[in-house]
């Protein structure tokens, strides 16, 4: 394979780059022949295990990992009204068991408020019991209509993280709603994905919440994509599925509920947030190989170049780094163009001219070139795997604040969105407003109380009406 075989699509033509980034970098397969469901490459998967191991690490602080069926019968789903209207054309339903009609008809989850409710109904009896936060890593099924894609829009979710937590009041629930941002955007951080925060609008609401906050990253091609929400549910659910508990003074109380959730979409702004147009760029937290070793085995200085080269490789699995040594029979430039496609932080090249002078060259995915002493070599690592991850950062965020803009007329908003910005405009809240916005722009209303070091929350005239309005976001969505 030469450096430039199969090069990848611009990322300016962002679609055709992400499609094609994905068979390449060898993360998912899109040919099951199923529409809408994907098959994780062992890579890919790699990254996924990364990435929802630090969730698992963020959520264990504060609640406890469970798992529920994926089958719920029927008459359960069925039981609320208000959340089956939000599902009801997206409800894959089992009828047969072999060629034998059920009596009951199965639900697979779209998500599991109706499957685990009923539980939580039989195990919450006392204010003893709460608070009581669980949460599952699992497949879900939507029948999504839309043009389904990879990571963004499935009909399997494959790894849907859904937290349920019961309280006893409503500002516990709040106080749980503001602690699972908290975590959301820590988790994001930590992968360098910048993100909006912002109260979607309550036509665009959970089904059966009192109010849904939700996580958008601006993709490249200036869409957002919500990687998270966090709802308040209130005594919603808990009155139609029974969820009450004693309280001190022996009188009968319904609980107070959240519910929030992440899903593969998570990838999907990682790879997309960092790669460029050789391919994929991975943080170091979420890389499955943070450091490729490759040796330039030259003449007679083969066996020493060979024997230093899984010497430092030892050395640096030793201190906990996930190392590769490529000793392919390949040309130096073949083996950069697959470890570049695949997005490995750090290059290590060791050749005899290096081992005379007791460096290797460090070559950054991230572009720069460095050197760093073979005796001090983990030292070296460390502090250059710092360097990327900053840089990565810093990227990302000069990303999303350039994609961000204020308009403070309707023609000035949808001049931003066909330039492939977010907009920031005040609205008042008022339905008709958003529809007028929404229809003139063929964009949504993402939210209000917005939160994001880029954006000031400011008051001022609605862009439709010229009534008092707050800040509010508007995209153009997946």
């Amino acid at each position: 394979m030469d450096e430039d075989e199969g090069a990848l699509p611009k990322k300016q033509d962002f679609s055709e780059w992400y499609n094609e980034l994905l068979w390449r970098a060898e993360i998912m397969d899109v040919r099951y022949p199923v529409k809408g469901l994907y098959v994780w490459f062992p890579y890919g998967f790699a990254i996924r295990k990364f990435v929802y191991g630090r969730l698992r690490e963020l959520l264990d602080r504060d609640h406890q990992e469970t798992l529920f069926p994926l089958l719920i019968p029927e008459q359960e789903f069925m039981k609320e009204a208000e959340h089956i209207k939000g599902f009801e054309n997206e409800v894959y339903l089992v009828t047969h068991g072999g060629t034998t009609p059920l009596d009951v008809k199965l639900a697979l989850r779209p998500t599991s408020e109706t499957a685990i409710y009923p539980m939580y109904a039989l195990w919450v009896r006392s204010h003893a019991d709460l608070p009581l936060k669980l949460y599952q890593i699992v497949n879900t099924f939507r029948y999504e209509t839309k043009q389904t894609r990879p990571l963004i829009r499935l009909r399997e979710i494959t790894s849907f993280m859904e937290s349920h937590t019961v309280h006893a009041t409503w500002d516990e629930a709040e106080a749980q709603v503001e602690y699972e941002i908290g975590l959301t955007r820590e988790f994001y951080d930590g992968l360098c994905i910048p993100t909006t925060v912002s109260k979607r609008p309550d036509w665009d609401k959970f089904p059966g919440a009192d109010y849904t906050i939700a996580v958008d990253a601006i993709m490249p091609n200036g869409k957002t994509l919500q990687i998270g929400t966090v709802h308040h549910l209130g005594e919603h659910f808990s009155r139609t599925f029974s969820i009450k508990y004693e309280d001190k003074n022996g009188d009968q109380k319904l609980a107070n509920q959240t519910c929030y959730g992440i899903s593969e979409r998570c990838i999907a702004a990682l790879l997309s947030m960092h790669g460029d147009d050789k391919g994929l760029i991975l943080p170091p937290v979420a890389a499955p190989v943070q450091v490729v070793i490759v040796p330039i085995t030259i003449g007679k200085r083969h066996e020493d170049v060979m024997v230093a080269a899984q010497n430092l490789q030892q050395a640096l699995t030793a201190t906990g780094f996930r190392v590769k040594l490529d000793a392919r029979d390949m040309r130096p430039g073949a083996k950069y163009y697959w470890w570049e496609l695949r997005g490995v932080p750090l290059r290590l090249e060791l050749g005899p001219r290096d081992l005379d002078a007791k460096k290797v060259m460090a070559v950054k995915r991230t572009g720069e070139k460095t050197s760093i002493d073979l005796a001090t070599a983990p030292d070296g690592v460390t502090r250059v795997l710092a360097e990327i991850t900053d840089a990565i950062r810093t990227k990302a965020e000069e990303h999303t604040r350039s994609h961000l803009c204020a308009a403070t007329t309707m023609d000035a908003l949808d001049s931003a969105l066909n330039e492939g910005k977010v907009a920031v405009v005040h609205w008042c809240k008022d339905r008709a407003c958003g529809d007028a916005i929404e229809e003139k722009t063929t964009a949504s209303v993402l939210g209000t109380d917005v939160r994001s070091p880029y954006v000031h929350d400011s008051d001022g005239a609605c862009i439709v009406c010229g009534k008092p309005g707050k800040a509010t976001l508007i995209g153009r969505t997946y």
